[in-house]
């Protein structure tokens, strides 16, 4: 995997250079993609670059914040650029992002129980967004970014052998570029919205995954036969709920705040940047759709799992309520055949019945009768029903 990759983008056709430009290209935009750990250490570079490029070079706290591996999602902007992190989620043996020459400051977390949950470890990428320039700092282990560059050039080569878009009318029209389109970005801000749109996919996959094991886990604690001992893993998945739950709240506050500073841009100055810009305001309200789908769903499993536990210790108290009942209407069934034993268990000299040669007998009868008679009372009204949904 490249530390760095760059690309030049020109209406539907994308190529992949290995250096740095020195000038931006007569048309089109460049993308710049860097692992962290190439974005430190090359910074300066970068930095001097983007000056030449576009006239103004990063802000110093931003580039801490595109340094920063555990920076939550944010946006800001600047006047000639907007910046925006979005946490994406990590792979399920995450790697450590720091430099080879110093330690990680954070080790992994290392969580319990099923491997769903810990995929719900993220990690910030970074966006700066120029008018032709697009600066991406992912960790070293970006899965996202690496597919993403595999369909942009396939993108690129398919548009290249469509015959529509062959003339150049075709690929620097409006319609031309939205045809061809759906694979190859028309600006910086456009191919952000992808990306950050394949990252909220991943929250999209992550959550039917969560769905599957919680509804598992709520099986086996309404079920009368199974002793549900999992809690810790059960505990750990309310635990990463709530994290997904603050992960993608942040999320939608940035791409919300992305939208108000998309507003505020001048006021386009021909059909096709307005066309431009009204795709981008398109493609902006659908992430942020998405990511309120996965904030709802999270929010309805975390309910879920809430009524499940509820339901669990609900069900728990009925059983116990049948079993004391049970024991004590046998109990009450003995307790007369106690009675009966006791009394002639006595020891006095002169008691009715004692000496009766059948006295065993008829003792014996009554306290059969007796048992029989309260046990036939206690079934009428229940107290010995065996209740079949628990």
């Amino acid at each position: 995997m490249s530390p760095m990759r760059i690309f030049h983008v020109h209406g539907t056709q994308v190529s992949e250079s290995a250096q740095l430009p020195e000038q931006l290209p007569a048309q089109g935009f460049v993308w710049i993609s860097c692992a962290r750990p190439a974005f430190e250490a090359a910074q300066g570079d970068i930095q001097v670059l983007l000056q030449k490029l576009c006239g103004m070079a990063l802000v110093d706290l931003h580039v801490s914040d595109l340094l920063n591996p555990h920076l939550p999602s944010a946006f800001d902007s600047t006047s000639q650029y907007d910046l925006l992190v979005f946490r994406r989620l990590a792979r399920s043996t995450p790697q450590a992002e720091a430099a080879p020459q110093r330690p990680p400051l954070h080790a992994p977390v290392k969580r319990s129980g099923p491997s769903i949950l810990r995929r719900i470890d993220t990690s910030p990428v970074g966006f700066a967004v120029f008018d032709r320039v697009l600066l991406t700092v992912h960790p070293s282990d970006c899965a996202v970014r690496d597919a993403y560059a595999s369909r942009l050039l396939t993108a690129g080569q398919a548009d290249a052998r469509s015959p529509v878009l062959t003339t150049p009318n075709a690929a620097n029209s409006p319609d031309g570029r939205s045809t061809g389109a759906r694979g190859v970005p028309a600006s910086p801000a456009d191919m952000m919205l992808r990306i950050v749109s394949q990252m909220v996919d991943g929250f999209l996959e992550l959550r039917r995954e969560l769905s599957h094991q919680l509804d598992h886990w709520q099986t086996e604690l309404l079920s009368p036969r199974s002793r549900f001992n999992n809690w810790a893993a059960l505990l750990e998945a309310r635990l990463s709920l709530h994290q997904l739950d603050e992960i993608c709240e942040d999320q939608r506050a940035s791409v919300q705040e992305w939208i108000d500073a998309l507003a505020s841009w001048p006021s386009a100055v021909s059909a096709p940047d307005e066309r431009e810009r009204e795709l981008l305001r398109v493609r902006s309200r659908d992430v942020l759709e998405h990511i309120e789908r996965v904030v709802s769903h999270v929010h309805r499993l975390e309910h879920n799992a809430e009524a499940a536990v509820q339901m669990h210790f609900s069900a728990q108290g009925h059983r116990t309520n049948d079993i004391m009942r049970t024991l004590t209407a046998l109990t009450a069934i003995f307790l007369p055949l106690n009675l009966i034993a006791g009394i002639f268990g006595m020891n006095f000299e002169f008691i009715p019945f004692l000496h009766l040669q059948n006295g065993f007998w008829w003792a014996l009868g009554a306290m059969v009768s007796i048992a029989s008679l309260l046990g036939a009372l206690f079934w009428r009204k229940r107290y010995l029903a065996r209740t079949g949904s628990l």
